[in-house]
């Protein structure tokens, strides 16, 4: 139980800050205006708590595993909302991330 509640952790965080950080994008970039950004900036601050609920007490830890679970939410996140279309490169660098991930938070370790 403890592995899929931080595996639910990290899919929150990622989807508060990629959709923070888009919503900032939107707002500046396509000149969507102050709200967007306010949205934005809101989800981005609502990302900070959701790592603090991680079972592992070790900051770096959960945010070097975390950089992974970004890389490959980011080009999901670019699939679904942008109609953007991940390379074969992408998806074996996003692989690659994720096995990242599986190995520095869920690999066994001694005491």
């Amino acid at each position: 139980m403890t592995v899929a509640r931080s595996i639910l952790l990290f899919l929150l965080a990622a989807l508060a800050e990629i959709g923070g950080a888009w919503l900032v994008w939107q707002g500046w970039r396509e000149h969507r205006g102050l709200l967007w950004i306010a949205a934005g900036v809101i989800a981005l601050g609502f990302y900070g708590f959701v790592a603090t609920f991680q079972p592992d007490p070790n900051f770096g830890r959960i945010l070097a595993a975390y950089g992974g679970v970004f890389v490959a939410g980011s080009l999901a996140w670019g699939m679904v909302v942008d109609k953007f279309r991940p390379d074969r490169y992408d998806i074996v660098g996003a692989a690659i991330c994720l096995v990242g991930v599986a190995v520095i938070m869920y690999a066994p370790r001694a005491g």
